[in-house]
């Protein structure tokens, strides 16, 4: 992995150190993220469909965010609420 690192980042030698240390005490943190992130990208991609021309990625960005760390159905829930909001307009957007 650090032989990985060097040749594919551009990161210095201790920041390699404390990553490789991290994936092994911890190796489901890697995955978690990846899960998260893509996750996010499919809500995003949900919300662009059903707002469509309405869609301001600014809003959705503050919308997610704002409720702080979720479990990802916690987020899927708090993403069709919102384009329901937006829809109803309720809320706009971009905000």
């Amino acid at each position: 992995m650090v032989q990985f690192f060097r040749g594919h980042s551009g990161e210095t030698e201790p920041s390699i150190q404390a990553e490789t240390d991290r994936y092994i005490a911890i190796p489901g943190q890697a995955l978690a993220y990846k899960l998260g992130q893509l996750k996010f990208l499919e809500l995003r991609e949900r919300a662009k469909e059903k707002l469509g021309a309405g869609y301001d990625v600014r809003g959705f960005h503050d919308e997610m965010l704002n409720g702080g760390a979720l479990p990802l159905h916690v987020l899927d829930a708090r993403t069709n609420e919102w384009i329901a909001r937006v829809k109803m307009g309720k809320v706009k957007a971009g905000q």
